[in-house]
């Protein structure tokens, strides 16, 4: 499908395009950093963070997280110092709007395409690459990650190399939340689509090559958006929730995602060694993130401790339309019985969190400490602004909190003291932007005492727009 003349839209009316949301436009390069406190000289490599970033005014519709140019904001570290870069992910689309000076491709929701006249036979009629969501490092790539398809490969200085297929094995790509095993060094993917196979799962080995090819999950019969995932040692864990995607609806311009509470939310328990996937069935929930999974015993029925936020039900863009589904979240723990199929939830913390992130080495298996974003309370932050962030001990059942006043913070990244192994030893990094006066900082938070707020904060001096996910690259390649 493709027009000129896109539908009736108002972007200064669309709140995650102003504001501490709202995209910036200049790739800048700032060689020293001024900083407040003192940026531990232990800390040497690259935070780096991904996020929707429009390089031009969209057209049609902007959803927030989905839609958006894919812009990555790095500090690098070194010797107590910090120096800061942004580039843009340059995919087709991008490059072919800046030939043009303007947006030619719409939002998701709207179906915008442009034609052949104003981007030529290759691009006419697809949609644009949104690899806006994530950024990973493993087997020798960095890597921007979208939705479900094909990440671009980006190089140590964040210029964009190209689409990346994995020497073609992974033609149809990966979702945004791979998850790499501490241990083996393999990252499992999955990646769902439109037509049949709707689900598959993948591995790729420690040195970059795909050990595991697109491996349908029998069970799924319809298109479904599926965002995160877990791992243990014996299982990849994917969370279905019922949120199905409507092509016929978005066509006729309704929504092309579909929340169907009665068919409930199922959790796929997946072998990593081939088996046959195990399934369980609960009510319906929805979930963006998962905190970490783990195996609870030795054996094959052992059971699955999930621990995720979650939500009563997806949203895409800000609140539901109908306010008689007022929409809930929090930190829970799913444990999952595969022998019975069942699934027993229990809420861990009740505050409004998201973005949960655990020390990486940590992943599948136990871990104490988990960090999350979370709000104070003030009714004047959007869907996916926080002002405080939260660090919950699964041991204790109780909170740490760091309230970050007049600043709005992003997810928070664990960066290990190096040659430690305990998860409070090392430091939780993030970028905030004041709402007061929209100046962007990078933070520097204990682990050992996170409530006492950061040991430095590192002066952006253009705005850092809020993100989504990013990770913590040590020099060291660890």
């Amino acid at each position: 499908m493709s027009t000129h003349t896109p539908p009736r839209f108002d972007p200064t009316r669309v709140p995650h395009l102003l504001g501490s949301f709202a995209p910036v436009t200049e790739e800048v390069d700032v060689a020293d950093l001024e900083v407040t406190g003192e940026i531990p000289a232990a800390l040497d490599g690259l935070y780096l963070r991904n996020g929707p970033n429009p390089r031009f005014t969209p057209i049609g519709s902007y959803l927030y997280p989905i839609d958006g140019d894919g812009m990555l904001h790095g500090v690098w570290l070194s010797e107590g110092r910090a120096r800061y870069r942004n580039r843009f992910v340059r995919t087709p689309a991008l490059e072919a709007e800046e030939r043009a000076g303007r947006a030619l491709w719409g939002g998701l929701a709207s179906m915008i395409t442009p034609d052949a006249e104003q981007v030529g036979p290759e691009l006419a009629g697809t949609f644009r690459d949104l690899p806006d969501i994530n950024v990973v490092r493993h087997g020798g790539r960095m890597l921007a990650l979208a939705e479900s398809a094909c990440p671009f490969r980006i190089d140590a200085n964040l210029a964009t190399v190209g689409r990346e297929d994995f020497g073609g094995a992974l033609p149809a790509g990966i979702t945004a939340h791979p998850k790499i095993d501490p241990v083996t060094g393999e990252m499992t993917v999955f990646c769902y689509g439109l037509e049949p196979p709707y689900l598959t799962w993948s591995v790729i080995a420690r040195d970059g090559t795909v050990s595991r090819g697109p491996t349908p999950v029998d069970g799924v019969d319809a298109p479904m958006m599926i965002h995160d995932m877990a791992l243990t040692d014996r299982y990849a864990v994917l969370v279905l929730a019922p949120a199905f995607f409507d092509l016929g609806a978005a066509m006729e311009g309704g929504s092309f995602l579909a929340w169907r509470p009665e068919h409930g939310t199922r959790v796929a328990l997946i072998p990593r060694d081939g088996g046959t996937p195990r399934w369980a069935a609960d009510e319906a929930f929805w979930l963006w993130h998962t905190v970490n999974a783990y195996d609870d015993g030795p054996g094959e029925d052992a059971p699955v401790v999930l621990d995720y936020v979650q939500w009563s039900r997806l949203t895409v863009g800000g609140a539901p339309e109908d306010s008689e589904h007022q929409v809930r979240s929090g930190l829970v723990r799913a444990r999952i019985d595969p022998a019975a199929g069942s699934v027993a939830r229990t809420l861990l913390d009740e505050a409004r969190v998201e973005f949960p992130r655990v020390d990486d080495r940590r992943i599948g298996r136990r871990h104490r400490h988990a960090a999350l974003a979370t709000g104070t309370g003030r009714e004047d932050l959007l869907t996916g602004e926080y002002d405080a962030i939260r660090w919950f001990d699964t041991e204790t059942g109780t909170a740490r909190v760091w309230p970050a006043g007049d600043l709005s913070v992003g997810e928070p990244v664990f960066a290990p003291e190096p040659g430690q192994d305990s998860e409070e030893h090392g430091y939780w990094l993030t970028y905030a932007t004041d709402r007061t006066d929209g100046s962007s900082w990078f933070l520097v938070i204990p682990a050992e005492d996170p409530a006492s707020g950061p040991v430095a904060r590192a002066r952006i001096p253009v705005r850092v727009p809020l993100g989504l996910h990013g990770c913590w690259l040590p020099t060291d390649g660890g």
